[in-house]
């Protein structure tokens, strides 16, 4: 297994430098499995959100999906992950914001670790009112 950062799987989707994109390609589709860390996945969403990029969330969306149909591609919980896009991508608009697709990890990444410490879970507390939204979330 290799792990890549998060500019390596940017290349790798934009191809916005040949040269660059060539060596992502090569690596993400080599003889090794291809770790995408939590972190390296919310700041390629982040960058792809952003001003220079702008893409929906539902671009968003079909982004996440079609890393899960990568051969190669692992992610550090792919369940937490696809649990996490399910609550972003039917995550309401409260007050004209939504939900970030990292909030959405954030709460489940929280509900796996607390139930792989077999200890329940109490809430995910943030002022993010958007995030509030998420199941398992609460005001402070």
């Amino acid at each position: 297994m290799i792990a890549i950062d998060t500019n390596v799987l940017l290349r790798y989707l934009l191809n916005d430098d040949k040269n660059q994109a060539t060596s992502a390609e090569q690596l993400i589709n080599g003889k090794d499995a291809v770790l995408v860390t939590d972190v390296v996945l919310v700041e390629t969403i982040w960058t792809l959100k952003g001003k220079k990029y702008q893409l929906e969330k539902a671009d968003l969306v079909t982004v996440i999906r079609a890393l899960f149909k990568e051969p190669n591609i692992r992610f550090e919980n792919g369940q937490v992950v696809w649990l996490a896009l399910h609550d972003y991508r039917n995550a309401q608009a409260v007050n004209g914001k939504m939900a970030d697709f990292s909030d959405a990890l954030i709460v489940n990444k929280s509900k796996f670790i607390a139930s792989e410490k077999s200890v329940e879970l109490n809430g995910v507390y943030t002022f993010d009112v958007a995030a509030q939204q998420l199941p398992g979330t609460k005001a402070p």
